[in-house]
């Protein structure tokens, strides 16, 4: 009997393909908006975390300025100093090594080539602290760093705009008014989660920088990198102390620098993903409530268009339960169809936007699995009051309906 049913059911959804069409539609959309948006906020977390992970998960920056924000920071912000990253490697055990960190946005000139690009000043302990390799030439001598000789290390993408895939070592590359030769290459990291490209950048030792580009004997970052048996809370702690003495700030008075911890900052991150990923789904999950109404809707229009077919059953023996279920399967159907359809259109462009977002593609089996489910819910839920009317029709009214 349940096969019959079953039967009939898809009979009379395929006798009507594109009411049928139409009716699944609102749960193909609201399936699909939730998967998409699940998947794709799940591959930028991971991709937040792959980025922190590339960056080191015991790396600290310290910068000045207060770490609270807005109206009520009136602490001034004084500027750190070349003696500050020494003084955190030779005063603090819980640090491995520190390098300081200046940043600014020039034109790359080579020839008749011309690129827009990041140019920073450090010396070659940033490096290691970031681990970053060099895969052509060499990095930074300490007689350039301290000499404050104009040599620079290019990152891959303004390789290509300058050098093409020609080796750039030896050469000299124009920015500003300065001159840099060019000792080495960075390794191609690609682009963050953000979607900042990683190798658009030069580095240049800090000093080369402060005297031929900024003008300024300031640093704006300083990254520390926390010894491996050390917890970075304890260097946070060791840092934050050192910071206040050097800066000669009483107990009573505001940090003018704060320290950030990169475990805090991808927790951060992902947090705000995470949120923004609920709430998308949130929106996208009233797609699955609106496509049920408009089920419920459907099913009532034919309920009134099959009375004469309904009447007929009823008279020839058939039980209200029978016409009930029928009607209740017919809904079911429909809305699992529009379920595994948005499953799989919502896979689909989950796909397209990781590649085009160059983010994992990490879809989640038990999201896909509720989607379905509540998919299936929602043909329960508003097939069911169609499916009674129907089931409530008196046989002899049915017949004399035209």
């Amino acid at each position: 009997m349940i096969w019959e049913t079953v039967r009939l059911a898809i009979q009379a959804i395929f006798r009507n393909t594109l009411r049928s069409i139409l009716t699944v539609l609102g749960i193909v959309i609201g399936v699909a908006a939730v998967i998409a948006m699940v998947t794709v906020g799940q591959g930028s977390s991971d991709q937040v975390t792959a980025d922190v992970e590339k960056l080191g998960t015991n790396v600290l920056m310290v910068m000045p300025g207060a770490g609270q924000m807005g109206p009520g920071n009136n602490s001034v912000s004084a500027a750190l100093a070349l003696a500050d990253v020494e003084a955190l490697i030779d005063q603090i055990s819980s640090i491995r090594t520190a390098a300081p960190y200046n940043q600014t946005t020039l034109n790359a000139v080579y020839g008749a080539e011309d690129t827009r690009t990041s140019v920073a000043g450090t010396d070659a302990r940033y490096l290691d602290v970031v681990d970053w390799p060099i895969v052509l030439g060499r990095s930074f001598l300490a007689a350039e760093e301290s000499s404050g000789k104009a040599v620079c290390i290019l990152g891959e993408s303004v390789r290509q705009d300058l050098f093409g895939n020609t080796n750039p070592i030896g050469e000299t590359v124009r920015l500003k008014a300065v001159s840099c030769e060019v000792i080495g290459l960075l390794e191609a990291k690609g682009a963050s989660s953000f979607g900042t490209d990683q190798d658009d950048i030069v580095l240049m030792p800090i000093k080369a920088f402060q005297r031929r580009v900024s003008g300024s004997s300031d640093v704006s970052m300083i990254y520390v990198t926390v010894a491996d048996s050390v917890s970075t809370d304890r260097a946070v702690v060791e840092v934050e102390a050192l910071m206040r003495e050097r800066r000669r700030i009483g107990d009573n008075e505001e940090d003018d620098f704060n320290v950030r911890d990169m475990k805090q900052l991808a927790s951060m991150l992902t947090g705000i993903t995470d949120v923004l990923t609920g709430l998308l789904s949130a929106v996208a999950a009233v797609s699955l409530l609106v496509g049920g109404i408009g089920i419920m809707n459907i099913m009532l229009v034919s309920v009134t268009e099959r009375t004469r077919e309904i009447g007929i059953r009823l008279a020839v023996g058939a039980t209200g339960q029978q016409v009930l279920l029928q009607f209740l399967v017919e809904a079911i159907v429909l809305s699992m169809i529009g379920g595994l359809v948005g499953i799989l259109l919502g896979l689909g462009l989950a796909a397209l936007a990781s590649n085009f977002m160059s983010i994992p593609f990490s879809p989640d089996p038990v999201i896909v699995a509720i989607a379905f489910l509540f998919s299936a819910a929602v043909g329960v839920i508003f097939g069911y009051f169609p499916a009674r009317r129907a089931a409530r029709l008196d046989p002899i009214e049915a017949l004399r309906h035209q």
